[in-house]
């Protein structure tokens, strides 16, 4: 596709930083929106979101480097290239240590912790649906080969020496899978968020709406890393997101148990 916009010598605007940008502003939004209608403190919700923005940016690259250890160990110089810079690691690394970075910073700074993390859930998967834009037109986190009609095929060499898609091979668009999939539970949420709910029920939705999606995606995507598990055919995001999918249905379950022994 097209991962430079524009390029002035060796400088170039990447696709997919400038889609990440739009989807963090958006999401960003969003929350905002969402917290003042919940009565939340808009300002401090907005440090939290560039906080763990900056968690989530370190988070991915960290699990990206465990999960590609033995190239890393092999090759340590490239830790520190310019392809790994742009890359963004592995989302669920970044989910991870910024729901951990959240929740330290809603305890000290006694925020409710159900509400704000309600609030943020419609903005994240927002977020991350414009940000999969970005992987489509850099050409990262590409698909398996595919003989559909809507199979698409990588031509442009900047793309494949950026992020290694092969080129001349018609793959499945996981990219756009995903992002339409995302889109519909940023969807869901955002409607859902605004009826009458059990607080932590929308953060429960999130977790296993996307995570159920994200177990059935990979098997549309190409994969490098060898399975964590070499009897089970299942990629190391397959098995967070089905540990996330199940923690999602129990705290939905235990939230709304909790919401009506508090009403009775």
């Amino acid at each position: 596709m097209f991962p430079k916009l524009l390029q002035f010598g060796d400088f170039f605007l990447p696709a997919y930083g400038l889609f990440v940008a739009a989807g963090f502003l958006a999401g960003m939004g969003l929350t905002l929106r969402l917290a003042r209608r919940a009565g939340l403190d808009a300002d401090r919700i907005a440090n939290l979101a560039i906080y763990c923005a900056l968690a989530g940016l370190a988070g991915a690259k960290l699990l990206m480097f465990v999960m590609d250890f033995p190239y890393y160990s092999e090759n340590p110089g490239r830790i520190f290239s310019l392809d790994t810079l742009l890359s963004a690691g592995v989302y669920y690394g970044g989910f991870l240590a910024a729901f951990a970075f959240g929740w330290f910073y809603i305890r000290s700074r006694r925020l409710p912790w159900w509400k704000t993390a309600d609030v943020f859930a419609p903005g994240i998967a927002l977020g991350h649906a414009i940000g999969r834009l970005g992987c489509f037109a850099a050409g990262c986190c590409w698909g398996s080969e595919c003989r559909r009609p809507w199979a698409v095929t990588f031509t442009n060499p900047e793309a494949h020496e950026l992020t290694g898609v092969p080129l001349g091979v018609p793959l499945h668009p996981a990219q756009l899978y995903e992002a339409a999939a995302t889109a519909m539970v940023a969807l869901w949420l955002y409607g859902r968020i605004r009826r009458p709910h059990a607080e932590g029920e929308i953060l429960a939705w999130y977790l296993s709406l996307y995570s159920g999606a994200r177990f059935l995606l990979e098997f549309f995507r190409h994969h490098g890393q060898p399975f964590p598990v070499e009897a089970v055919p299942l990629t190391w995001t397959q098995w967070i997101a089905a540990a996330l999918c199940l923690a999602g249905v129990a705290l939905l379950v235990r939230r709304r148990q909790h919401s009506e022994a508090a009403s009775a």
